[in-house]
């Protein structure tokens, strides 16, 4: 991609966390206010930034690049959920409608828009 999105209206948020995340790991809700890692099918509503001492960062909004598994996405809106192994795949029913912008099938990574 010969553009750069990184920066693009990113929303992040602090949560308390349930367990240790991986910086780009799709995030769910657990309880109040506590996010945890997303199993498979599950809908993300952010991907973990980083996490120290019980607090992770999470990126609600704005682009972001994330590896996925199975079926490349293809560009435009897509349904998407997490995949249960820190990745995203499409997914036919469920998931969040997410435009993705550009799709790396080399690397298996795509960038989206939360």
């Amino acid at each position: 991609m010969n553009v750069s999105l990184n920066g693009f209206r990113e929303s992040m948020v602090t949560f308390e966390t349930e367990t240790s995340l991986s910086a780009g790991t799709p995030v769910k809700l657990t309880a109040n206010g506590v996010v945890g890692p997303c199993a498979d099918g599950d809908v993300f509503c952010g991907v973990a930034a980083n996490e120290r001492g019980g607090f992770a960062a999470v990126q609600l909004g704005g682009y972001l690049r994330l590896p996925y598994d199975g079926t490349a996405p293809a560009v435009g809106f897509q349904n998407l959920c997490a995949a249960g192994n820190g990745k995203i795949k499409v997914t036919a029913t469920g998931g969040r409608s997410l435009l993705v912008t550009d799709v790396d099938t080399a690397a298996q990574t795509c960038g989206i828009i939360l």
